[in-house]
Order: C-alpha cells, then structure tokens, then sequence
C-alpha cells in the first residue's frame, strides 16, 4: 500500500500532540520528509462515515497541522477502496436528533472544514469510491479533488430531508454555479467520475484505487514548487473567492512584491542573463 512508504516526521516535544498522539485510532495523519501530509479516515468497515469522536479528532488536527510551518501540502483521503467518506455514522448520529446535536455537530464540522478550507498550503482530496452527504462536504472544502474511476460524490441530503449543514452548499454554489448547483441538490444522486469532472469538481481521474497514487504524485509537484509562491497562490485565490473584486486585486498587488525579491525568481533572472550572455 502506497500510505505505508510515507515516514512521518518526528515531532519536537510539546509540539502537535494531537498528530503524535491521537485519542482515537479512526483518524492518521503522517507527514514525510518532503512535508507531504496525509489525513486519512480510518473507518473502513463504515465506509468511513465520521462518527463524533472522528469529526472532533479531524478538527484537531486541522488545528495543529496549520500551526506547522513545515506542511508543504496536506492529502485527505478515506482508508480502503470502497470509501472516501461517507458522511456521518447513522449509528452513531442516530443517538444525537435534538435541535442542540444538529447545532453543535454542524458548529463542529462547519468550522473544521473552514479551517481545511484556509489552511496556508494546498490541500488535495484523494477519492477512492463513495463521497456522499457530508463526505461530499468535505471533498468540497479541499482546493482540488483527485478521483479514481469508482468514485461516486453525492449531494443526497435531501435524501433525508436534510440540506448540507457543513458549508457544502456554498461551495458546491460556488464550484458549479446556481442552476448546476440547484439540480444536483434536488437530483440527490451519486455522480459517477465521468460526471464529477464535466462538472469541474475533479481535474484528474486514476485507475481504480490509485487516487492516493495520483494525489500524491500532485503533492510532489507543489513540494518541488518555491513554497512562498505556492502560498501565495492559494492566498490570490481564496482572495478572489472571499472578497470584493478591488480588494482581491488589491491583494493580488500586495503579494507579488515579495515574490519578485524572492531567492527562487532572482536565481531564476540570474540564470536567465547567463543564457542571454552565453555563460
């Protein structure tokens, strides 16, 4: 298995506890010596789906993987062949149907997603089978989505008299458009991978079960990439997405300066004139 080559990092003492230690064996993060991550739902036998201990160990870790400087990109991937995530765990969220456990839940999973959604670096969805409900939620929140042909993202919410409660409807609105949005809603059926990407919500379809491969693959592209410029491209973006469009200009503006003086484009100038002078 392709997860099993990563070597995580060893962390300093007192640091991202959580990542080290975790208080529950249905979420692994490792990380490798090119600070690729890999956030991986452990929960095969329920295709998995996230029951609360998993949601607020996600959250968690989100946490402490944005205060590590040495994350160049981050995978999020579900255990298995058969499942990215799907969703939340009946089992488990049929013990919480009060007015509160809905509010709380979707607190929960509504600000971990935001903070995937905002960390610094790249954050790549590998999908290997089944993304529905909330699974589909969290694909949506990682800035790009690599599938394999088994892949199935559903938006069956409504299936259960439910809309997504996670952020998904806003960036599924976003990702597709209103009217492309509104029928996928009311569909509530699984797109196959042919689907997904004609909708542009995936860029990359691997073989079946090499999603992590392709992924992982893209991770290596970004980590070979000067690291303030890859920063600062996701940070243009989310500018564009977030704000008005002078204040994403203005910000678009703001970054470049940086870069410009940056050791990456000055050997790059310099390496430039050389071949100009037939050095």
């Amino acid at each position: 298995m392709l997860l099993a080559r990563l070597t995580p990092i060893p962390l300093p003492t007192g640091e991202f506890p959580l990542i080290r230690q975790p208080t529950t064996t249905t979420l692994r993060c490792e990380i490798d010596a090119s600070g690729i991550a890999v956030m991986t739902i452990a929960r095969p036998q329920r295709r998995n789906a996230l029951d609360t201990a998993t949601m607020t160990q996600m959250a968690a870790t989100i946490d402490a993987l944005a205060q590590d400087s040495a994350v160049r990109a981050l995978i999020v991937t579900g255990e298995g062949q058969d499942a990215f995530c799907s969703g939340g765990d009946l089992d488990d969220l049929s013990h919480r149907l009060s007015v509160e456990d809905a509010a709380q839940m979707t607190a929960l999973m509504g600000n971990a997603l935001l903070a995937l959604e905002r960390l610094p670096f790249p954050v790549i969805a590998a999908i290997n089978g089944y993304a529905l409900g909330g699974g589909s939620e969290l694909a949506l929140a990682c800035d790009v989505r690599v599938i394999d042909q088994t892949a199935r993202l559903g938006f069956i919410h409504l299936r259960r008299g439910l809309i997504p409660g996670w952020g998904g409807g806003q960036r599924l609105l976003r990702t597709v458009g209103y009217a492309r949005a509104f029928e996928l809603l009311m569909r509530a059926q699984p797109l196959d991978a042919d689907e997904i990407a004609k909708l542009g919500l995936a860029m990359t379809i691997m073989p079946p079960g090499e999603a992590l491969d392709g992924a992982l693959a893209l991770a290596q592209r970004i980590a070979s990439l000067d690291q303030a410029a890859v920063i600062a491209a996701k940070a243009m973006l989310q500018a564009g997405l977030n704000q008005p469009y002078e204040a994403a200009l203005a910000r678009e503006r703001a970054l470049f300066p940086a870069l410009w003086t940056g050791e990456t484009h000055q050997a790059a100038m310099r390496a430039f004139v050389e071949r100009e002078n037939g050095n």
